[in-house]
Protein backbone atom coordinates (compact mmCIF):
# COMPACT_ATOMS: atom_id res chain seq x y z
CA UNK A 1 0.00 0.00 0.00
CA UNK A 2 1.32 3.43 -0.90
CA UNK A 3 0.94 5.43 2.29
CA UNK A 4 1.85 8.65 0.47
CA UNK A 5 -1.07 8.41 -1.94
CA UNK A 6 -3.46 11.35 -1.88
CA UNK A 7 -6.09 9.37 -3.80
CA UNK A 8 -9.47 9.26 -2.11
CA UNK A 9 -9.98 5.64 -1.09
CA UNK A 10 -12.78 3.62 0.52
CA UNK A 11 -12.62 4.03 4.29
CA UNK A 12 -12.06 1.12 6.67
CA UNK A 13 -12.65 0.95 10.42
CA UNK A 14 -10.61 -1.92 11.83
CA UNK A 15 -11.95 -3.76 14.90
CA UNK A 16 -9.65 -6.10 16.87
CA UNK A 17 -6.88 -5.10 14.46
CA UNK A 18 -4.06 -7.34 15.70
CA UNK A 19 -1.15 -6.81 13.33
CA UNK A 20 -3.47 -5.71 10.51
CA UNK A 21 -3.73 -9.09 8.76
CA UNK A 22 -7.24 -8.55 7.40
CA UNK A 23 -6.31 -5.19 5.93
CA UNK A 24 -3.16 -6.70 4.44
CA UNK A 25 -5.41 -9.34 2.87
CA UNK A 26 -7.48 -6.57 1.29
CA UNK A 27 -4.27 -5.13 -0.18
CA UNK A 28 -3.33 -8.52 -1.63
CA UNK A 29 -6.82 -8.86 -3.11
CA UNK A 30 -6.39 -5.55 -4.93
CA UNK A 31 -8.89 -3.63 -2.80
CA UNK A 32 -7.31 -0.23 -2.19
CA UNK A 33 -8.50 1.35 1.03
CA UNK A 34 -7.62 3.72 3.86
CA UNK A 35 -7.92 2.68 7.52
CA UNK A 36 -9.30 5.66 9.43
CA UNK A 37 -9.07 4.08 12.90
CA UNK A 38 -7.96 0.91 14.65
CA UNK A 39 -9.52 -0.70 17.72
CA UNK A 40 -7.15 -3.00 19.61
CA UNK A 41 -6.75 -3.85 23.31
CA UNK A 42 -3.50 -5.86 23.33
CA UNK A 43 -0.57 -3.63 24.33
CA UNK A 44 1.99 -5.37 22.09
CA UNK A 45 -0.35 -5.24 19.09
CA UNK A 46 -0.91 -1.52 19.70
CA UNK A 47 2.84 -0.94 19.89
CA UNK A 48 3.31 -2.89 16.66
CA UNK A 49 0.71 -0.80 14.82
CA UNK A 50 2.21 2.44 16.15
CA UNK A 51 5.69 1.33 15.10
CA UNK A 52 4.47 0.63 11.56
CA UNK A 53 2.89 4.08 11.39
CA UNK A 54 6.10 5.71 12.58
CA UNK A 55 8.10 3.85 9.91
CA UNK A 56 5.65 4.78 7.16
CA UNK A 57 4.37 1.23 6.69
CA UNK A 58 0.83 2.20 7.68
CA UNK A 59 -1.12 5.41 7.25
CA UNK A 60 -1.37 7.30 10.54
CA UNK A 61 -4.68 6.56 12.24
CA UNK A 62 -5.95 6.75 15.83
CA UNK A 63 -5.95 3.55 17.90
CA UNK A 64 -8.77 3.07 20.42
CA UNK A 65 -8.07 0.45 23.07
CA UNK A 66 -11.58 -0.63 24.11
CA UNK A 67 -14.16 -1.75 21.57
CA UNK A 68 -16.95 -1.52 24.15
CA UNK A 69 -16.40 2.20 24.70
CA UNK A 70 -15.63 3.25 21.12
CA UNK A 71 -17.28 6.64 20.39
CA UNK A 72 -19.14 5.75 17.19
CA UNK A 73 -20.85 9.05 16.38
CA UNK A 74 -17.84 10.50 14.45
CA UNK A 75 -17.93 7.46 12.15
CA UNK A 76 -21.65 7.43 11.38
CA UNK A 77 -22.22 7.19 7.60
CA UNK A 78 -18.50 7.77 6.99
CA UNK A 79 -17.27 4.17 6.85
CA UNK A 80 -17.29 1.99 3.75
CA UNK A 81 -16.05 -1.17 5.44
CA UNK A 82 -15.71 -2.49 8.99
CA UNK A 83 -13.22 -5.34 9.39
CA UNK A 84 -12.54 -7.46 12.42
CA UNK A 85 -11.22 -10.73 13.75
CA UNK A 86 -13.25 -10.63 16.96
CA UNK A 87 -12.11 -12.87 19.86
CA UNK A 88 -12.31 -16.57 19.08
CA UNK A 89 -12.08 -17.86 22.67
CA UNK A 90 -15.88 -18.04 23.17
CA UNK A 91 -16.16 -20.41 20.18
CA UNK A 92 -12.81 -22.20 19.87
CA UNK A 93 -12.59 -25.95 20.39
CA UNK A 94 -9.34 -25.26 22.26
CA UNK A 95 -11.28 -23.47 25.02
CA UNK A 96 -14.38 -24.00 27.12
CA UNK A 97 -16.75 -22.73 24.39
CA UNK A 98 -18.85 -20.63 26.72
CA UNK A 99 -20.25 -18.63 23.81
CA UNK A 100 -22.16 -15.54 24.93
CA UNK A 101 -21.34 -16.39 28.56
CA UNK A 102 -17.65 -15.72 27.92
CA UNK A 103 -16.57 -12.22 29.07
CA UNK A 104 -14.52 -11.94 25.86
CA UNK A 105 -17.67 -12.26 23.71
CA UNK A 106 -17.67 -9.01 21.75
CA UNK A 107 -20.24 -9.65 19.05
CA UNK A 108 -23.11 -7.78 20.82
CA UNK A 109 -20.93 -4.67 20.96
CA UNK A 110 -19.89 -5.06 17.30
CA UNK A 111 -23.54 -5.42 16.31
CA UNK A 112 -24.37 -2.23 18.25
CA UNK A 113 -21.58 -0.36 16.46
CA UNK A 114 -22.64 -1.61 13.02
CA UNK A 115 -26.18 -0.42 13.68
CA UNK A 116 -24.93 3.01 14.76
CA UNK A 117 -22.18 3.50 12.14
CA UNK A 118 -24.03 1.96 9.16
CA UNK A 119 -21.04 0.87 7.05
CA UNK A 120 -21.60 -0.25 3.47
CA UNK A 121 -19.90 -3.59 4.16
CA UNK A 122 -18.45 -5.68 6.97
CA UNK A 123 -15.74 -8.35 6.72
CA UNK A 124 -15.08 -10.60 9.72
CA UNK A 125 -12.94 -13.63 10.59
CA UNK A 126 -13.10 -16.28 13.29
CA UNK A 127 -12.20 -19.90 14.04
CA UNK A 128 -13.84 -22.99 12.51
CA UNK A 129 -15.63 -23.70 15.80
CA UNK A 130 -17.70 -20.56 15.22
CA UNK A 131 -19.76 -22.52 12.67
CA UNK A 132 -21.34 -24.65 15.39
CA UNK A 133 -21.46 -21.92 18.02
CA UNK A 134 -22.34 -18.29 17.47
CA UNK A 135 -22.29 -17.97 13.68
CA UNK A 136 -26.07 -18.35 13.35
CA UNK A 137 -26.51 -15.38 15.69
CA UNK A 138 -24.03 -13.27 13.70
CA UNK A 139 -25.72 -14.02 10.37
CA UNK A 140 -29.19 -13.40 11.83
CA UNK A 141 -28.12 -10.09 13.36
CA UNK A 142 -26.52 -8.87 10.14
CA UNK A 143 -29.58 -9.75 8.08
CA UNK A 144 -31.85 -8.04 10.62
CA UNK A 145 -29.77 -4.90 10.05
CA UNK A 146 -30.39 -5.11 6.31
CA UNK A 147 -27.22 -6.85 5.09
CA UNK A 148 -27.01 -9.59 2.50
CA UNK A 149 -24.54 -12.04 4.02
CA UNK A 150 -22.13 -14.68 2.78
CA UNK A 151 -19.75 -16.84 4.76
CA UNK A 152 -17.22 -19.50 3.97
CA UNK A 153 -14.53 -21.73 5.43
CA UNK A 154 -11.03 -21.11 4.06
CA UNK A 155 -7.66 -22.59 4.94
CA UNK A 156 -4.06 -21.44 4.72
CA UNK A 157 -3.19 -24.63 2.83
CA UNK A 158 -5.37 -23.43 -0.06
CA UNK A 159 -2.98 -20.51 -0.59
CA UNK A 160 0.24 -22.50 -0.35
CA UNK A 161 0.98 -22.77 3.38
CA UNK A 162 2.12 -26.11 4.86
CA UNK A 163 -0.57 -25.93 7.57
CA UNK A 164 -4.39 -25.90 7.52
CA UNK A 165 -5.35 -23.03 9.85
CA UNK A 166 -9.01 -23.12 8.81
CA UNK A 167 -10.95 -19.93 9.43
CA UNK A 168 -14.50 -18.73 8.89
CA UNK A 169 -14.85 -15.49 6.94
CA UNK A 170 -18.04 -13.43 6.81
CA UNK A 171 -18.79 -10.74 4.23
CA UNK A 172 -21.99 -8.71 4.40
CA UNK A 173 -23.20 -5.93 2.14
CA UNK A 174 -25.92 -3.31 2.54
CA UNK A 175 -26.04 -2.42 -1.17
CA UNK A 176 -24.81 1.04 -0.25
CA UNK A 177 -23.06 3.29 -2.77
CA UNK A 178 -20.23 5.06 -0.89
CA UNK A 179 -17.67 2.37 -1.62
CA UNK A 180 -16.14 2.67 -5.11
CA UNK A 181 -16.71 -0.95 -6.09
CA UNK A 182 -19.51 -0.96 -8.64
CA UNK A 183 -23.19 -1.63 -8.12
CA UNK A 184 -24.23 -5.04 -6.84
CA UNK A 185 -27.52 -6.72 -7.77
CA UNK A 186 -30.56 -6.05 -5.60
CA UNK A 187 -31.00 -8.11 -2.46
CA UNK A 188 -32.65 -11.50 -2.80
CA UNK A 189 -34.83 -12.13 0.23
CA UNK A 190 -33.68 -12.45 3.83
CA UNK A 191 -31.25 -15.31 3.45
CA UNK A 192 -27.57 -16.06 3.64
CA UNK A 193 -25.56 -18.45 1.55
CA UNK A 194 -22.81 -20.64 3.00
CA UNK A 195 -19.80 -21.10 0.78
CA UNK A 196 -17.53 -24.07 1.24
CA UNK A 197 -14.27 -22.96 -0.35
CA UNK A 198 -12.99 -25.57 -2.77
CA UNK A 199 -9.62 -27.03 -1.95
CA UNK A 200 -6.94 -26.27 -4.51
CA UNK A 201 -4.29 -28.88 -5.31
CA UNK A 202 -1.64 -28.86 -2.64
CA UNK A 203 1.01 -26.25 -3.35
CA UNK A 204 4.65 -27.29 -3.58
CA UNK A 205 6.62 -26.53 -0.45
CA UNK A 206 8.93 -23.56 -0.87
CA UNK A 207 12.28 -24.03 0.83
CA UNK A 208 14.74 -21.20 1.16
CA UNK A 209 17.50 -20.25 3.54
CA UNK A 210 16.83 -17.20 5.68
CA UNK A 211 18.56 -15.57 8.59
CA UNK A 212 17.03 -16.06 12.03
CA UNK A 213 17.02 -13.36 14.71
CA UNK A 214 20.14 -14.90 16.21
CA UNK A 215 22.00 -14.61 12.92
CA UNK A 216 21.92 -18.33 12.17
CA UNK A 217 20.77 -19.61 8.82
CA UNK A 218 17.68 -21.79 8.94
CA UNK A 219 15.29 -23.29 6.41
CA UNK A 220 11.88 -21.77 5.84
CA UNK A 221 9.09 -24.04 4.67
CA UNK A 222 7.13 -21.05 3.39
CA UNK A 223 9.24 -18.07 2.47
CA UNK A 224 6.45 -15.57 3.01
CA UNK A 225 5.94 -16.59 6.64
CA UNK A 226 7.10 -14.03 9.23
CA UNK A 227 10.65 -14.59 10.48
CA UNK A 228 9.71 -15.84 13.96
CA UNK A 229 10.95 -19.27 15.02
CA UNK A 230 9.19 -21.74 17.28
CA UNK A 231 12.28 -22.24 19.45
CA UNK A 232 14.40 -19.76 21.35
CA UNK A 233 16.59 -18.08 18.72
CA UNK A 234 17.49 -14.78 20.32
CA UNK A 235 14.39 -12.86 19.22
CA UNK A 236 13.32 -10.11 21.63
CA UNK A 237 9.67 -10.19 22.73
CA UNK A 238 9.40 -13.72 21.34
CA UNK A 239 6.32 -14.69 23.36
CA UNK A 240 4.48 -11.49 22.41
CA UNK A 241 5.40 -11.94 18.74
CA UNK A 242 4.12 -15.50 18.63
CA UNK A 243 0.93 -14.47 20.46
CA UNK A 244 0.40 -11.67 17.93
CA UNK A 245 0.86 -14.06 15.00
CA UNK A 246 -1.26 -16.78 16.61
CA UNK A 247 -4.17 -14.41 17.11
CA UNK A 248 -3.82 -12.93 13.62
CA UNK A 249 -4.94 -14.12 10.21
CA UNK A 250 -2.98 -15.35 7.22
CA UNK A 251 -3.34 -12.38 4.83
CA UNK A 252 -3.27 -14.63 1.75
CA UNK A 253 -6.25 -16.57 3.13
CA UNK A 254 -8.10 -13.33 3.87
CA UNK A 255 -7.44 -12.21 0.29
CA UNK A 256 -8.92 -15.40 -1.14
CA UNK A 257 -11.93 -15.15 1.17
CA UNK A 258 -12.56 -11.53 0.12
CA UNK A 259 -12.37 -12.35 -3.59
CA UNK A 260 -14.50 -15.51 -3.32
CA UNK A 261 -17.23 -14.03 -1.14
CA UNK A 262 -17.37 -10.87 -3.25
CA UNK A 263 -17.95 -12.98 -6.33
CA UNK A 264 -20.74 -14.94 -4.68
CA UNK A 265 -22.38 -11.74 -3.47
CA UNK A 266 -22.40 -10.45 -7.01
CA UNK A 267 -23.89 -13.69 -8.33
CA UNK A 268 -26.68 -13.99 -5.74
Amino acid sequence: MNVDSAKELPTVLSFCSGYGGLERGLDLAGFEHRVIAHVEIEAYAIANLANKMERGKLLPAPIWSNLKTLPVQPFRDKVDLITGGYPCQPFSAAGERKGDKDPRHLWPHIRRHIKAIRPVRVFFENVEGHISLGLREVISDLESLGYKTMWGLFSAREVGAPHQRKRVYILADSNGVRCDRGKLPDRVGERSVAIEAQQRPEQPVVRSKVKGCGGKTRKSHWEIEPNVGRVVDGCPDRVDRIRLLGNGVVPQTAAKAWITLNKRLGES
